[in-house]
């Protein structure tokens, strides 16, 4: 047997990776850090400004007012896709080609362009072309995305739900493929009722599952921009404006300096989200072994 070079070493495994966390992440935003300090005009004619720009952003209204739109927006989006993304899971075919068509069906919006998104929507809804629109209309919804802050959201929110539902039933589905049979079998013959095998059986094998499905679908909405800004720009009157447009329209506007400190404001809220998300995972496994 060749001895392992390697062994007692496992780090050495990880380096290359760590190597290009190091080049395409760290240094990037070490780079847009430094940037930060800089009211930049060009990239040779900057000027000192220091702290300056995240005095600004964090006693900004705006910058609290957006924060929580972003909030809200997340908890809405796992309000309802996570419940309707185990509930799809939870329906489909344990075998079959009913199930893999189920499956393909469920990842095809997955594959679609994010720009191309709010494109196919606002053609759905429009009322004179469009299927959902021309619906609305004969049923006498007067739904006006534009002008109507209620409709801009459900739209978003209905949109995102189409997008990314699948996601959440796709890892339902691997978390539910797991539970080996014989836990099915012991419940068949305790004479379980289809609600004790998903409190009982089910659900506390998903609790991981799940876990990671909240944590990835919270950390794409609460940085949505192209969907958001491709229906309505953050109207009607700053309705739908969320963290990540603030800063998109900042990078359009050329105003590099506080952009780059918003950008790190928002990497750095990121991470936090991200290592809390790692705590509940951490402690989900150990209460699991």
């Amino acid at each position: 047997m060749t001895k392992d070079p390697n062994r007692g070493r496992p780090w050495l495994y990880l380096l290359p990776a760590f190597s290009l966390l190091a080049l395409f992440g760290a240094l990037p935003m070490a780079i847009n850090a430094w940037h930060s300090l800089f009211d930049v005009f060009t990239l040779d004619s900057k000027l000192w400004v220091g702290l300056d720009w995240y005095r600004e952003i964090l006693t900004s209204a705006r910058f609290y007012e957006s924060f929580g739109r972003s909030l809200v927006f997340s908890a809405a989006v796992l309000a309802v896709q996570v419940p309707l993304g185990l509930l799809i899971a939870l329906n489909l075919p344990r075998a079959g080609w009913l199930r893999s068509l189920g499956l393909v069906l469920l990842a095809v919006p997955l594959m679609v362009p994010w720009n191309m998104i709010p494109m196919i929507w606002l053609s759905l809804i429009d009322p004179e072309t469009g299927l959902l629109g021309q619906a609305m209309a004969w049923a006498g919804i007067d739904f006006d995305h534009r002008f109507k802050a209620l409709h801009t959201w459900i739209l978003l929110i209905v949109m995102d739900t189409w997008h990314w539902v699948g996601l959440v039933a796709i890892l339902s589905c691997a978390g539910l493929a797991s539970i080996p049979a014989a836990y099915y079998q012991a419940a068949a013959i305790d004479r379980a009722s289809r609600w004790q095998v998903f409190r009982f059986i089910e659900l506390p094998r998903l609790r991981g599952v799940l876990l990671m499905a909240v944590m990835l679908r919270f950390m794409d909405s609460f940085m949505i921009y192209t969907e958001a800004f491709g229906i309505n720009a953050g109207g009607p009157s700053g309705a739908t404006t969320f963290l990540s447009l603030d800063l998109g329209e900042e990078i359009k506007a050329f105003d590099y300096g506080p952009a780059a400190a918003r950008s790190v404001v928002y990497f750095a809220m990121t991470l936090a989200i991200a290592f809390a998300f790692w705590r509940a995972m951490t402690a989900e496994r150990a209460e699991a072994a």
